[in-house]
């Protein structure tokens, strides 16, 4: 199975590359699952349902989310739903939504687990408690399983990968939004990145328009930071892996320009 993980989808111009770059690989025969990280996907800050709507007609399987996930309000009753859209798992008990879902590819199960780091971030449970207790609960877990780790701290993702090498097929760093070059398999059959990098303006600072963002950090004012439309890119990994034994054979680094004209910033 060819898995296309995608990072943070910045606005309206990264939803437009994610629609256009998946149907493009889909039609190539390149991707058969799509994982895309959405919490940016509304003017930079949070998910709605329309959006994660469009996205996942788009061509996304599953969506996860991170820190910006309680930005839109509304996105709290959508996650009670039956879609796969999901926010981190280590959130506090009794949150909306839920932090796994599984998905099927043909007749392979895939499970996408969302955790968010605690280092530079936002208190929440620990991820890797929370996560060892979803792996040993095994019922309803598909073969393949899919971590995305919405986290600051290199070394805090880097120390998740570790930690669950062997247990899972892939653990995927987001939220730094700038792709590292540390792809590899692990030793127990893990695919692992610190960060997927970041779907949007490329041209921009981590998504958003540099104009904005100069004016803000020279004066110190607050400013309103617009999305960046600039050189529209689309960031991930695509992982091949075995569907029998839910081993990652194969990682990849994709940098694919959209192809789109400037758009629309939200």
């Amino acid at each position: 199975m060819n898995i296309l993980m995608v990072g943070d989808i910045v606005g309206a111009p990264g939803r437009k590359a994610l629609a256009e770059v998946v149907g493009r690989m889909r039609s190539a025969g390149e991707a058969d699952l799509v994982v895309a990280n959405a919490e940016n996907a509304a003017g930079g800050k949070g998910l709605t349902g329309p959006l994660a709507s469009e996205l996942l007609k788009a061509g996304a399987n599953a969506l996860t989310l991170g820190d910006h996930t309680w930005d839109q309000k509304e996105i709290a009753a959508y996650l009670d739903t039956d879609v796969p859209v999901i926010r981190p798992a280590n959130f506090a008990p009794g949150c909306p939504g839920r932090g796994l879902a599984t998905v099927r590819v043909g007749a392979t199960g895939v499970t996408v687990i969302n955790l968010v780091g605690r280092v530079f971030m936002d208190a929440t449970d620990c991820p890797f408690r929370v996560v060892n207790a979803l792996l040993n609960d095994a019922a309803g877990l598909g073969r393949i399983i899919l971590v995305d780790m919405h986290a600051e701290a290199t070394a805090e993702k880097v120390v998740m990968g570790r930690y669950l090498d062997g247990r899972v097929t892939a653990v995927v760093g987001t939220h730094t939004h700038v792709q590292t070059s540390d792809e590899t398999i692990l030793p127990g059959g893990t695919a692992y990145i610190t960060d997927l990098g970041m779907t949007g303006g490329k041209n921009s600072a981590i998504g958003r328009d540099l104009e904005s963002v100069t004016a803000m950090l020279l004066t110190g004012m607050p400013t309103k930071f617009r999305v960046s439309n600039k050189d529209v890119t689309l960031e991930g990994v695509l992982i091949e892996a075995n569907e029998q034994t839910g081993k990652a054979t194969a990682i990849r680094r994709v940098r694919e320009p959209a192809g789109i004209a400037e758009t629309e910033q939200e």
